[in-house]
């Protein structure tokens, strides 16, 4: 079956395609002819997530999933949230970390949760999946490896940031691991 991931994010490729196995195909959005910006201004991230997809479902006649993810603080109120990518303001890691961290230090409560949304479009079908992890940011970034807030983000029951872990490591808890764990078995129970 022959799906295009509605992202230009290589790591997320990367990690998605690790998972999917060979019963799929899985198409780039550049592998389908689309260049354009896709829409992410419903204000959730379970809103964008349908947005992306639904783009290129209306746009190219493709069957498709999107996601969109976030990382959640409880002392911030939720922040960044859907406003993860650009919190600083620009798609910089290190600026959206240091702001993150800026943010938090006078907090004690440092609890936090990475959502993702993947919206599954399938012959014009939409279906969501969901995945959460609970951790908490740490004052000083560690480890080389992920990407965006991974390098501070310390998952429950671990010791080590994501960017400490192995990508299989992570990809086995993750909360996009989660929610594509879902999509998959769903998208097997189609093929058969």
């Amino acid at each position: 079956m022959e799906l295009c991931f509605a992202t230009n994010n290589q790591h997320k490729l990367d990690e998605v395609s690790a998972r999917l196995g060979d019963a799929f195909t899985l198409k780039t959005l550049r592998d389908i002819g689309c260049t354009d910006e896709l829409p992410e201004t419903s204000g959730t991230i379970s809103g964008n997530s349908r947005q992306k997809a639904d783009y290129v479902w209306t746009h190219f006649g493709v069957s498709c999933f999107a996601d969109d993810s976030g990382l959640e603080v409880d002392a911030l109120n939720g922040e960044p949230g859907v406003d993860s990518a650009f919190y600083s303001g620009s798609r910089d890691s290190e600026k959206n970390i240091q702001k993150l961290q800026n943010n938090l230090a006078t907090e004690t409560n440092r609890k936090a949760r990475f959502i993702t949304v993947f919206t599954l479009v399938l012959h014009g079908v939409e279906h969501q999946f969901k995945g959460s992890i609970e951790g908490v940011i740490i004052a000083e970034s560690r480890g080389t490896g992920g990407f965006g807030y991974d390098p501070v983000f310390q998952p429950d029951g671990y010791n080590r940031t994501f960017a400490e872990m192995s990508m299989e490591e992570k990809g086995a808890i993750s909360h996009r691991a989660q929610a594509l764990v879902k999509m998959i078995a769903y998208l097997k129970e189609q093929i058969k």
